[in-house]
């Protein structure tokens, strides 16, 4: 079920994919109370954020993760959660939470990487991201939105909630704005490089080679273990052309 109910005309309708699922809902929670504890702490806003010069003269290497838990106001945090729950829900079910959690930092992690690689841009270009701090979770969101868009490409969504768009529509008309603003320097203090990343980084790791090296050396290692048995007991699978009475089946 998803929360359906029965129109005037006996019809059912539905919003939301449903209920939430484990790793939604822990995120959801976990913003929630960040965002209590910096409205009375707002200085930790700062500290939690995100900045190139924080890294890179303190090692303060926890600020790729704590960042994408800060935002800066009601609207923000509102907009950013809805978004989670309406894409991320039914692909956190598809893949299940271990996946879909690794998923949604690696994006988040990316786009906050992308803000510090930035920063070392020479210039005035570099110095006003290096002394920036970049917070909040649209980032990881923004590469959730490519992953819907690459699973339910013709899926409709509703393009700043007034009318549907393709999936695969949506997140290019998203990616073309956030490089238009990124590029013009626009956008009202948003971090449209960071969207950028967050896109760029959930396309390379649902791309990326399956090749697992630890788990190829495993099964090579238990191959080599089994025909080495079989050899000690003469055993040969469908039988040796030598001999035509001995069959293993």
């Amino acid at each position: 079920m998803r929360g359906r109910y029965p129109g005037p005309s006996g019809i059912y309708y539905s919003f939301g994919p449903g209920p939430l699922t484990p790793a939604i809902k822990a995120i959801l929670i976990a913003n929630s109370l960040v965002f209590i504890v910096t409205f009375f702490q707002p200085i930790l806003k700062l500290q939690f954020g995100v900045t190139p010069r924080h890294l890179f003269e303190s090692f303060a290497v926890w600020e790729l993760v704590t960042y994408m838990f800060v935002h800066g106001g009601p609207g923000h945090l509102l907009f950013n959660m809805l978004t989670l729950y309406l894409i991320g829900v039914e692909l956190e079910r598809m893949w299940g939470t271990r996946y879909f959690t690794k998923f949604y930092f690696a994006c988040g992690i990316g786009a906050g990487l992308t803000q510090v690689l930035l920063g070392l841009l020479p210039g005035s270009i570099g110095n006003q991201f290096y002394y920036t701090s970049t917070i909040g979770a649209s980032g990881a969101i923004f590469g959730i939105l490519l992953a819907y868009a690459l699973y339910f490409p013709h899926r409709p969504i509703l393009m700043f909630f007034l009318f549907p768009v393709p999936a695969k529509y949506f997140v290019m008309i998203l990616g073309g704005l956030a490089l238009l603003f990124a590029a013009s320097g626009g956008g009202g203090g948003v971090a449209h490089t960071a969207h950028l990343g967050g896109l760029v980084t959930g396309y390379l790791y649902l791309k990326r080679p399956r090749l697992n090296l630890f788990s190829e050396i495993q099964y090579r290692y238990l191959k080599w273990r089994i025909n080495r048995t079989r050899r000690k007991f003469d055993v040969y699978s469908g039988g040796r052309r030598d001999d035509f009475n001995r069959r293993v089946h």
